[in-house]
C-alpha cells in the first residue's frame, strides 16, 4: 500500500494493491449485524447490561452514542467511565477467574458467564474506517485492535485512530496512533498523537496497514507514521465511544452523544489465508 498526496477528506477505493477485501461492514439495513460485531465493551469484566452497546444503524451509518441514563461499565474499575463498543471477538475464562482479553485492572475478574467468538480475528492485513469523531471535551472515540489473547502474551494494542473531543478544532484534530504492548514481550510502546489539518467532525477516512514487520498508518490516504515493529498474531477489532463524565454532571439534554461511522473495512494480503468469518460477514474472493 502506498501512500497518496492528497490529504482531503474522500471515500477510499474498495480495491486495494496486494490485498483482498475480507470484510466489508457499511451498515446496511436498520439492525446491527452480529455476525460480525458483539455489542459489548469487554463485557467479561463488567456485566451484560452495563457493558451494552448504545446504538443504531440506519442510513448506511452506524450510530454508537452515549446516552443519559447509561450506566458507568464497572465504576470499581474505571470510575464512572461510560462506553459503547462493538468488537469482532471475545474470549473469557471461567467465572471468578483472571482470564479475559485486555484485563488491564489487576482486580478485575470474569462476572459473568460468555461463549467465546471469533468473528474476524485478522493476522495482517488493511484495516480502514471512514467515520466522523465528536467535539466534546469529556468523550473520545476510536478504532483499536486487541490480540485474542488465548495466550497471555498476545495482548498488544494497535490504535488505528484515537480522538479525543478535547483535541478537534475545526481547522485541526490530534489523532492517536501506535502500538502498546501490555503484557506483550515482542513489542514495545510507540504511541503518539498526530496533529492533523482537518475538521474530524465531517467524515475522513483512517486507515492501518500491517504487515509482519511494520505497520503504518494513514488518515485520508496520506501517511502519517511508520513502526518497524508488528504484532505476530490473530487480533480483533474495537470501534467505540467513550465519555469521561465530570462534576457537575451534563443535563440530560446534552445526550445522547455520537460517534458516526460509514465503514469498516478489512483486507487481507493476498498471500495469507483466509480468516474465518461467521455469517454475512464472509465474502468471496
Amino acid at each position: 500500500m502506498t501512500a497518496e498526496p492528497d490529504p482531503g477528506p474522500r471515500r477510499d477505493p474498495i480495491t486495494k494493491a496486494g490485498y483482498v477485501l475480507e470484510f466489508d461492514e457499511d451498515f446496511a439495513g436498520e439492525r446491527l449485524d452480529t455476525s460480525r460485531w458483539v455489542p459489548h465493551y469487554l463485557p467479561q469484566w463488567s456485566s451484560r447490561a452495563a457493558s451494552a452497546a448504545r446504538h443504531r444503524v440506519g442510513g448506511g451509518h452506524l450510530d454508537l452514542r452515549i446516552e443519559a441514563d447509561q450506566a458507568p461499565w464497572e465504576y470499581d474499575l474505571d470510575g464512572p467511565m461510560r462506553v459503547s463498543n462493538l468488537q469482532t471477538g471475545l474470549f473469557a475464562g471461567p467465572v471468578g477467574s483472571d482470564i479475559g482479553q485486555h484485563g488491564v485492572h489487576s482486580q478485575a475478574r470474569v462476572r459473568e458467564e460468555w461463549e467465546n467468538q471469533r468473528l474476524y480475528t485478522p493476522h495482517f492485513g488493511v484495516i480502514e474506517m471512514r467515520a466522523k469523531a465528536i467535539a466534546d471535551e469529556n468523550c473520545m472515540v476510536a478504532l483499536w485492535l486487541i490480540g485474542y489473547e488465548e495466550v497471555p502474551e498476545h495482548s498488544g494494542e494497535i490504535c488505528v485512530a484515537e480522538i479525543f473531543g478535547r483535541d478537534v478544532t475545526p481547522e485541526s484534530a490530534a489523532v492517536g496512533m501506535g502500538i502498546h504492548p501490555f503484557d506483550g514481550p515482542a513489542l514495545r510502546d510507540d504511541f503518539t498523537r498526530v496533529q492533523v489539518p482537518m475538521d474530524a467532525r465531517l467524515f475522513h477516512t483512517y486507515t492501518m496497514e500491517w504487515t509482519p514487520d511494520r505497520v503504518s498508518f494513514f488518515v485520508d490516504g496520506r501517511l502519517r507514521r511508520s513502526l518497524d515493529q508488528s504484532p505476530d498474531y490473530p487480533m480483533q477489532l474495537m470501534l467505540n465511544i467513550y465519555e469521561f463524565p465530570t462534576e457537575p454532571r451534563e443535563p440530560a439534554a446534552a445526550y445522547p452523544k455520537h460517534f458516526v461511522v460509514d465503514h469498516v473495512r478489512g483486507y487481507r494480503p493476498l498471500d495469507r489465508p483466509a480468516n474465518r468469518l461467521r455469517g454475512t460477514a464472509a465474502l468471496a474472493d
